[in-house]
């Protein structure tokens, strides 16, 4: 790590240190609002719509937490962060959490001193290419220029695939998707490569899709998921048991259709104690016993928010696959509601 790297590592765990030792959660509840951190924009997962209202697979996390702690999914402040402010952003207090496709690593977990409370999606990174380049395989891209976000595990995962595979490329750096695609389409680039998810969502807003293809190369593991500062473990516990409250609904049948129903007729205790009709959980966080009740009704569980925003009948068309539930044979699990 060079110097400039290592005094801003410092910087961010310094501001970590001090605006989560100011207790998140009550200052959530006196604000009566949720600032929450999201990509500049990746239709599917955080983008505005043509209103101006964020929609999207991220956004739905920062809705249900704020569904969960406010009693009002629309009680969200909503700050488009890129590669390089996002850290900055949420280690100085400037959001409470990141609900934006961010990659749990070690040194953002252990050295900028965040706590990533799990995972919604689980991802590799991948590469598109003009289906006119006829390239099939990643490792035919030697000497390709590459466009590539800036300050992101994207950018390392890359200089090791071409170092490993003895080729060679030239990085187009940019600092959003939007950039990203503009000068991929402008020609400035001969392949983009960043999350495959990222590239599914980008492709589906292009004019002529199919004219772009997804190599079949996934070049490394990128759990997706929410974080928040170090040192506020009450705060993290909110993030991390709203997002598992969406998995567990899904698991054990809880849809934001039948959620009121389910609250007053259930014969099964998990969904009791998740709904909040049996035990004390709510009051564990510091919350009233209905706070998944209204997580789950915002946005609906896990798998309706799959579906709706960046499922196979949408635009974006990704199939569950790893982030199917573990009783389908996904990665997707919740520790138990008990």
């Amino acid at each position: 790590m060079n110097k400039s790297t290592l005094l801003g590592a410092l910087t961010i765990a310094g501001f970590a240190a001090g605006a989560a030792a100011a207790g998140t959660l009550d200052d959530v509840k006196a604000r009566g609002t949720l600032n929450c951190g999201v990509t500049t924009g990746l239709v599917g997962f955080a983008a505005p719509d043509a209103n101006g209202e964020w929609k999207g697979f991220d956004v739905a996390v920062c809705r249900a937490v704020a569904a969960a702690v406010l009693g009002d999914p629309t009680a969200v402040e909503f700050v488009p962060t890129t590669g390089k402010t996002r850290f900055t952003a949420l280690a100085s207090g400037e959001i409470d959490m990141l609900a934006r496709n961010t990659t749990w690593t070690f040194s953002r977990d252990v050295d900028l001193k965040f706590t990533f409370v799990g995972v919604n999606y689980y991802d590799g990174q991948g590469f598109m290419v003009p289906k006119a380049l006829g390239v099939s395989s990643a490792k035919e891209l030697d000497g390709a220029t590459v466009c590539i976000q800036t300050g992101t595990t994207t950018e390392l995962n890359l200089a090791d695939f071409f170092r490993a595979n003895n080729i060679s490329y030239e990085p187009v750096p940019i600092e959003t998707n939007a950039e990203g695609q503009q000068q991929y389409l402008a020609g400035a680039c001969d392949t983009y490569t960043t999350d495959a998810s990222g590239l599914a969502s980008t492709r589906a807003t292009f004019e002529n899709p199919t004219d772009h293809v997804l190599l079949p190369e996934i070049i490394s593991k990128e759990p997706l998921g929410p974080l928040v500062r170090h040192g506020d473990d009450e705060w993290a516990d909110v993030v991390r048991w709203t997002l598992n409250a969406l998995i567990t609904a899904e698991e054990l049948g809880v849809t934001s259709a039948n959620v009121n129903e389910m609250a007053a007729n259930t014969t099964n205790p998990e969904v009791a104690r998740l709904l909040g009709t049996e035990g004390t959980l709510g009051e564990m966080l510091g919350l009233d016993a209905e706070w998944s009740k209204r997580a789950i009704a915002a946005e609906g569980n896990y798998g309706e928010v799959f579906a709706k925003n960046i499922g196979e009948e949408t635009p974006i068309g990704l199939a569950r696959g790893l982030n199917a539930q573990w009783t389908n044979g996904g990665l997707v699990y919740s520790p138990p509601f008990r």
